[in-house]
């Protein structure tokens, strides 16, 4: 099984032109399209969203991403294996999933000879099609990376700053996450269960709760969510609006009581 995300959009061809160039090389693969729908660029909340089916996925499974400003430049495109695949642009998209797949090697796929597999020439601005795709279908395919690709260190990979940082008795945290609800997902984990949650940032304390039905329509909560990091959301409204958040901005946290 393979899985694509990207940041493609879905109005012009470049989901279908990767797909088929997939077939392509493996007409037997099995492609699960996770999102085309993350933000232009947003190389942090695609690693979130690769991180999430990873945790969800059967052992071997190969996992694509493609959200690649620097697609181009000297930027390497890279294979991790471990206990699933990774094949992504070496810009930070693996961070998050990296943590899931216990990674063992990693490798820096050459342009001429994966050229050789797909029969046509790489374009300078579309690797997902020419590169990035083909590599994931040919290793789903069987073919050993050796093939098409150089062995470099797994510590050379690029990966981003999404640690939380403690401060005194408060964390900062960034907002890896915003959710088509307006739910504000922050790198904040194996927190313990607090009874509120306060942003001084914001002048506020909300509940920790564990649905967003706890709360009036139009209320705050911060809550576990589904994805194991902790999130603020307000009920059946949005939180990203309410508090003016988007992707990469840092919150200061005080969790309140609990354990």
């Amino acid at each position: 099984m393979i899985t694509l995300t990207t940041d493609f959009g879905l109005k012009g061809p470049y989901v279908g032109e990767m797909k088929v160039a997939m077939l392509r090389v493996n007409l037997d693969a099995r492609i699960v399209d996770v999102t085309h729908a993350v933000t232009r660029h947003s190389i942090i909340e695609g690693s979130f969203v690769m991180e999430q089916v990873v945790k969800y996925s059967p052992e071997g499974t190969v996992h694509v991403g493609v959200i690649d400003p620097g697609v181009g430049t000297e930027r390497r495109a890279v294979i991790i294996e471990g206990d699933q695949w990774l094949v992504v642009p070496d810009n930070g998209l693996a961070t998050l999933p990296l943590k899931h797949v216990n990674p063992r090697r990693a490798w820096a796929i050459d342009f001429e000879r994966i050229s050789r597999f797909t029969g046509w020439r790489i374009s300078s601005t579309f690797h997902g099609r020419d590169v990035f795709g083909p590599a994931g279908a040919l290793i789903e395919r069987g073919v050993s990376p050796e093939e098409f690709a150089e062995e470099i260190p797994l510590d050379s990979l690029i990966r981003l700053d999404v640690e939380p940082r403690k401060e005194g008795e408060s964390w900062l945290l960034k907002v890896i996450y915003i959710d088509d609800f307006g739910n504000v997902i922050l790198n904040l984990e194996n927190y313990g269960r607090p009874e509120a949650v306060e942003l001084p940032d914001f002048g506020l304390s909300i509940p920790y709760l564990d649905a967003y039905g706890y709360v009036k329509p139009g209320e705050l909560l911060a809550l576990p969510g589904s994805h194991d990091y902790l999130e603020i959301a307000v009920n059946q409204g949005s939180a990203a609006e309410r508090l003016g958040l988007k992707v990469g901005d840092e919150v200061r946290v005080k969790l309140i009581g609990g354990d």
